[in-house]
């Protein structure tokens, strides 16, 4: 395992997506691991997705009563995250926005080059002005695209993205080792695999499939059901991300009396990746268990099982040896457990109990 090299005490840590599903949660666990830590979010809350549900979370991190200060804006704009930094000067970046979803880029390829490659250069030349100790920010395994190894490990070519969104991820982890090397900027990709989990996004499946069953309408099951994904649980992906937050990547001198780029890459993944009918039987169990659902509801005459839709891959499982040997970390909720607390959530949030 890897030493701690970076004190999250006492220090302030820039969240960018704070209103997201991960960036949210992320903020909750600091504030629980670490009693001086001040924390800066910035979210441009967009209509992507039900903003309700953003604002719940963050009226959730604000009723904390911690320190905490939110600046409503996008990382797009150069000024607001020149200010943010000026004002704040935050030791720890975690970049965690982003338009997501594959199949939105298909359809709506600008949002994908102003966030995820506008704002993410605007990022990093933030770090690069304003020294921090580590940047940590969000990749994903859509990066992995058609690649037919399994399980996906961080030492894979990545060179064949089927989605705008898988490109402009793997544009990410490029930019950030350019900026490594050439400004010395500690800074840590991670892959994020399918997450899931109470208050998450509602254009994941787990999430439609529900909102879909709830309206009594019919779920598509693409690749006829043959697909495996790696669902891996919101507060495991939270955790994985603050263990990293704590080790930068040590910054060397080359043979070439150059700086090595203080650079590296992790996959967080359940590391165990489950067929799609298998999951959507899980989750109909769930969502009956707690109501969400009525007891005899009829889910044969409301599956259709259809071909593999473009943009998406049949299967995604984590290679994630190199986390566990640095960090001492695998994810490792189950996932009925985790279906189990979502349902708990929708059925409370959208008052179906």
């Amino acid at each position: 395992m890897l030493d701690n090299n970076v004190s999250l005490h006492g220090k302030t840590v820039l969240v960018t997506g704070a209103a997201g599903f991960i960036g949210a949660n992320l903020v909750k666990r600091l504030f629980a691991g670490y009693a001086d830590i001040r924390i800066v979010g910035i979210d441009s809350i967009t209509d992507y997705y039900d903003v309700n549900i953003k604002y719940g979370r963050l009226r959730e991190i604000e009723e904390l009563g911690r320190d905490w200060t939110f600046v409503k804006g996008s990382i797009a704009d150069r000024d607001l995250l020149e200010k943010v930094f000026t004002d704040h000067a935050p030791a720890v970046v975690v970049n965690l926005a982003a338009q997501a979803g594959v199949r939105y880029s298909i359809t709506n390829p600008d949002s994908y080059v102003e966030s995820n490659l506008i704002g993410f250069y605007n990022i990093l030349e933030a770090c690069r002005h304003h020294e921090v100790e580590h940047l940590v920010y969000a990749s994903s395994s859509s990066v992995y695209g058609s690649n037919k190894k399994v399980p996906y490990s961080t030492d894979d070519k990545v060179d064949n993205p089927v989605s705008l969104y898988a490109a402009t991820k793997k544009s990410n982890e490029l930019m950030a080792h350019a900026y490594s090397k050439l400004y010395n900027i500690p800074s840590t990709g991670l892959r994020f695999f399918t997450v899931y989990g109470p208050a998450g996004r509602p254009d994941m499946a787990y999430f439609g499939f529900t909102d879909k069953l709830r309206a009594g309408k019919t779920i598509r099951i693409f690749n006829y059901g043959n697909c495996m994904r790696d669902f891996t649980y919101v507060d495991d992906i939270v955790e994985g991300v603050v263990r990293v937050m704590e080790h930068a990547p040590e910054k060397r001198t080359g043979e070439d009396g150059l700086p090595e780029p203080p650079y590296m890459v992790y996959n967080i993944g359940n590391n165990s990746p489950e067929n799609l009918l298998d999951f959507v039987t899980i989750l109909q169990e769930e969502l009956i268990a707690a109501k969400v659902l009525p007891a005899d509801y009829d889910f044969e005459a409301h599956k259709q099982l259809v071909p593999m839709q473009p943009g998406d891959v049949p299967v995604t499982y984590a290679d994630t040896a190199p986390l566990e040997r640095d960090f001492g970390f695998k994810p490792s909720t189950p996932l009925r457990e985790g279906l189990r607390r979502f349902a708990q959530w929708y059925a409370s949030f959208y008052g179906t109990v």
